[in-house]
């Protein structure tokens, strides 16, 4: 059930917003000039798994990596050329680490895989809901908001779906790629979210919009009203993380997500409005994703602005069609500031990719860090009604249990804890680092428990070959001592009984018998 009012979140903070650098500013199209750098691990879950050869030519919209399992995405070529090669490189992730990548070679024609998807114009409830998910999935949709989870996962819930929220806060300061995309396109994102609530079988669809974004909640609702009266747009406070998923839940519904739980669990699913419009592509136009918007912004950009990137594009060259560089940047982001990790030039975008901001040193914050006064201000920012600073100080003296039992798993990471505390400390960082931790102990659990399945599988091979060749050794021994029908021992295998006396004439001339023989006479 929809509220009619929405509910402030608990916690949060409210930060400068700096959009308007580029909140009038609309999306613009970007062709690749040269290579474009696919990492084939855009997305939560397993990488793609490579499906094209150095070498091989590639065409507009053509699969080049192949999902790996269900929670998986297919990754596309978004632009026809050769693939120049498949190797390692860096990707906009917080490890910095480089990651197994298709490196194609843009010829500049933009030539169309024959083989795309037939575009559907009918309306959405003609689609089977099953169809509707394999198309999102066929098209490598994953969610545009930053979290890059497959968007056809959650397209087949476990539990009955009712409600359906897009979600348009994009409260993150900087950015206003989302913004634009409400702005210039909510006939589409309208009615992609009309396929994707038919496909969960959903009786309702919210839209949130954080209230500072007028222009946008007047677009979505003018398509609303046109196409799909079931949407209801409802201006949500801005206020960060408005926009984190359990926290827009409880806004508009009045509903928690219990811990550990799924949005799905208690009847809803979330979507970001650009997974909504690239669901939209795919099945009216049959495009996969190859592209997204993205914000260029920061006081280091010479032209800031919004393009329509496509996926793989070098950030560098990003930035020079943003106008290039003004200054040497203090820090280059992959999103915004909040949550965006810092990443070098020479990542590409990828589909979680929002945003690229390239921050002076002016912009950026760099507090000396003090020890804990205890002031309790992360406390009451914390959304999720967590104590970082208690998380944190067991992180620190790797308690990682001791964090795990305050909390360390339901934390965001949304940095509003940083962004207050007076001491400086890097509370984000701990958190990163103790999950980083207790991920890595419980991939060594998980390795250690398999050895030993091995080990004992080994042992069980082992004793049923002994077992076996005891059995055998047996089977020969009772072989070559069968007893004899008087009482005596059989002679051995393969050889004949013999007396120590010859044998007279007359019986050496008569018919031998199975008595004398041991043989069956014959028939």
């Amino acid at each position: 059930m929809l509220l009619n009012r929405p509910r402030l979140i608990r916690g949060g903070v409210r930060t400068e917003a700096r959009k308007q650098p580029t909140a009038d500013c609309p999306l613009e199209p970007v062709r690749p000039r040269g290579r474009l750098y696919l990492s084939l691990g855009q997305h939560i879950g397993r990488p793609a798994l490579p499906v094209v050869t150095p070498g091989e030519p590639v065409a507009r919209g053509q699969r080049i990596g192949r999902a790996d399992g269900a929670l998986s995405a297919h990754v596309h070529a978004p632009t026809s050329g050769r693939v120049a090669a498949i190797t390692r490189h860096v990707a906009p992730h917080p490890s910095g680490l480089p990651v197994l990548t298709v490196v194609i070679e843009a010829d500049g024609a933009g030539r169309w895989e024959d083989d795309l998807p037939e575009p559907f114009t009918g309306a959405a409830g003609q689609l089977p809901p099953r169809v509707i998910a394999e198309r999102v999935a066929d098209a490598g949709i994953v969610g545009l908001g930053g979290a890059a989870f497959p968007a056809a996962v959650k397209l087949d819930p476990e539990q009955p779906v009712t409600t359906l929220i897009l979600n348009g806060g994009e409260c993150e300061p900087y950015l206003t790629c989302d913004d634009r995309l409400m702005r210039e396109r909510a006939a589409g994102l309208i009615d992609g979210a009309g396929l994707i609530a038919h496909a969960l079988g959903a009786a309702r669809i919210a839209v949130g919009i954080e209230d500072n974004k007028r222009e946008a909640i007047h677009a979505v609702r003018h398509a609303a009203e046109k196409l799909d009266p079931r949407v209801e747009v409802t201006p949500v406070p801005s206020l960060w993380p408005q926009g984190s998923e359990k926290h827009l839940i409880y806004a508009l519904t009045g509903r928690e997500v219990p811990a550990g739980a799924r949005a799905g669990d208690i009847g809803v699913v979330v979507h970001n409005v650009g997974t909504a419009y690239a669901v939209h592509r795919a099945i009216r136009h049959g495009h996969p994703l190859i592209s997204r918007p993205v914000t260029v912004g920061g006081g280091a950009v010479a032209e800031p602005g919004n393009f329509e990137v496509p996926l793989g594009l070098p950030f560098q060259e990003l930035l020079e069609h943003a106008g290039g560089l003004t200054e040497a940047p203090e820090r280059v982001l992959a999103g915004g500031p909040m949550m965006g990790p810092v990443v070098s030039l020479e990542a590409a975008v990828a589909k979680g990719t929002n945003g690229v901001i390239a921050l002076t040193a002016d912009e950026v914050r760099e507090a000396r860090e003090h020890p804990c006064i205890r002031c309790g201000q992360c406390v009451d920012a914390c959304p999720m009604g967590l104590m970082p600073f208690e998380i944190a100080n067991r992180a620190a003296r790797d308690d990682l249990d001791g964090a795990a039992a305050h909390g360390l798993m339901d934390c965001l990471t949304c940095g509003s804890c940083a962004y207050v505390c007076p001491a400086g400390r890097p509370l984000v960082q701990l958190m990163h680092y103790a999950r980083g931790q207790r991920a890595e102990q419980a991939a060594a659990a998980e390795r250690a428990d398999l050895q030993r399945r091995l080990a004992e599988q080994r042992a069980e091979r082992q004793r049923r070959e002994a077992e076996r060749k005891r059995a055998k050794a047996a089977a020969r021994k009772q072989q070559r001592q069968t007893p004899a029908s008087d009482g005596g021992k059989a002679p051995a295998q393969g050889q004949e009984a013999s007396s120590d006396k010859q044998p007279s004439k007359d019986s050496a001339d008569a018919p031998k018998t199975s008595a004398t023989t041991n043989e069956e006479p014959p028939s």
